[in-house]
């Protein structure tokens, strides 16, 4: 039996690319970076692009079995270091004090102008 699973979730949008959703190993999930593509938030402020990415994970988490506090490790990808602030504010609202460990990485774009967000993940099932 093969510790490694493949997952696409239906309430995302579809892979752009040669990629899943998420690789579970063991009882580790590792969440492929997220953006606000295909959702309202696309083309929006980056506070409502990081809304609906944070949506999208806790929706990942709940198809596991888990929820956002089970996060180990983040890394966000920001097109434009200044909104960093705003950033903080909303995983603040949404992880609720359930801090994972981090990293920001700041890009010069993403793989559609009207993004400026993308965030990946690692959570313990």
């Amino acid at each position: 039996m093969s510790l490694l699973k493949r997952t696409n979730y239906a309430k995302l949008p579809k892979p752009g690319g040669p990629y899943v959703h998420a690789v579970r190993h063991a009882d580790t999930l590792y969440v492929s970076g997220l953006t606000a593509f295909a959702t309202e938030a696309q083309g929006q402020a980056v506070q409502d692009q990081a809304s609906a990415i944070l949506e999208q994970l806790a929706a990942v988490a709940a198809s596991e079995g888990t929820n956002l506090k089970s996060l180990i490790k983040i890394t966000v990808f920001l097109t434009e270091i200044a909104d960093l602030a705003a950033i903080r504010d909303v995983l603040f609202d949404y992880l609720d004090g359930a801090l994972p460990a981090s990293s920001l990485v700041a890009v010069s774009a993403l793989f559609s102008p009207d993004l400026n967000v993308e965030i990946e993940a690692i959570l313990a099932l």
